[in-house]
């Protein structure tokens, strides 16, 4: 192979070089882009999980539940004459 054409293949290869380093590139933002968008769906479901988590606290409020069992369920708290103690044979205290 004579100059010119180890200079046309050399050339060529550079040109290939250079267009795959451009799609790695563009590859490259396109994945940032995607990951920016993940990230901000995680936070705003991190965010909706934090309401959900304090809403559940809320609803499960000790007084709430026993409000709702008395005033529902017509419930009320037994009288101590009332409280039988049951204990299974064979169990140590």
């Amino acid at each position: 192979m004579n100059r010119q054409g180890l200079l046309v293949v050399m050339i060529l290869v550079v040109l290939v070089s250079a267009v795959g380093v451009i799609e790695a590139k563009h590859q490259s933002r396109k994945r940032f882009v995607a990951l920016q968008a993940l990230e901000k769906v995680r936070d705003q479901m991190n965010v909706e999980w934090g309401q959900l988590q304090l809403e559940q606290g809320t609803w499960a409020t000790h007084s709430r539940v026993e409000r709702i069992a008395r005033e529902k369920l017509n419930m009320i708290n037994p009288k101590m004459d009332e409280v039988v103690i049951v204990e299974q044979a064979g169990q140590e205290q």
